[in-house]
Formats: C-alpha cells, sequence, structure tokens
C-alpha cells in the first residue's frame, strides 16, 4: 500500500509547531480525533532509539489504545521520523514558510484494518485539533 501524505499550515513560528508537536503537556491537550475522545497521558523521550506513548480514550470509558513508537531519525525543528509497534513508518516535517507560518507534513504507511480513505479522514481530525491548539494558545 502507498503511503498516506497530508499536510497543513499553521500561523505559528515552527519553534512553537515543533514544542506543541513534542511536549507531553501540549500533546494530551491536541492528541485525539473526536471531542468524545480524549489523550489522558504522553510519555515522548524525542532522541534517536527513544520511545514515546501516547493514550488514546474514549471520555465514557468505551475504548482505548496506547500509540507507541520508536524514534529513528530527529533533526530540529525540521523532521521526526518513527516506527510503530508494527513497524509502520511515519515521517512528520516542518517547513517553515515565513517566521510565523509552518508547514506540517505527515506521511505515514496505513495499516491494513481501515480503509486508506478513514485513516487519512483519521490522521486529519487529529492535525485539525493540533492546528487549532497552537493557534489558540
Amino acid at each position: 500500500m502507498e503511503p498516506i501524505k497530508i499536510d497543513i499550515t499553521i500561523l505559528a513560528p515552527v519553534q512553537k509547531v515543533w514544542e506543541y508537536f513534542s511536549t507531553p503537556e501540549h500533546i494530551t491537550q491536541w492528541n485525539f480525533a473526536h471531542e468524545s475522545w480524549q489523550c489522558p497521558s504522553s510519555e515522548n523521550d524525542l532522541r534517536v532509539g527513544g520511545k514515546f506513548k501516547t493514550r488514546m480514550e474514549a471520555k465514557d470509558g468505551s475504548s482505548g489504545f496506547d500509540f507507541e513508537g520508536i524514534y529513528d531519525e530527529i533533526i530540529l525543528y525540521k523532521k521526526i521520523q518513527y516506527h510503530l509497534e508494527d513497524n509502520r513508518k511515519v515521517e512528520v516535517i516542518f517547513e517553515a514558510v515565513d517566521e510565523n507560518t509552518t508547514k506540517v507534513i505527515e506521511i505515514f504507511d496505513p495499516e491494513k484494518q481501515n480503509s486508506p480513505e478513514m485513516q487519512r479522514e483519521g490522521w486529519y481530525a487529529i492535525f485539525n485539533n493540533f492546528h487549532k491548539y497552537v493557534e489558540n494558545n
């Protein structure tokens, strides 16, 4: 399956976008696809070989899962590359359009359970939460 690519432009400097994307106290504020879900915890060791673990769960407690991976490459303010437990690869590129605008591009290997369209929508929903959170805080 082809990797899926999504992008979003955020009206904020790249340093702020990077910090909000990679710091646990910020991650818990935006890393869920729907307002009926939440992100109660996040751990992040942002270095090559470091691990991250983010908990996503329904607010009503009906379901939840841990999203975990290991970092393969990190270029400060430019790129984060990691792989998930099932070895799918994810690349996040941060492009400083100008001093107050950042384009973020995510390229990820799809999983086999859900359709690529459904996965694209889910990742975009999380991206949109991130976008709103960065611009409003």
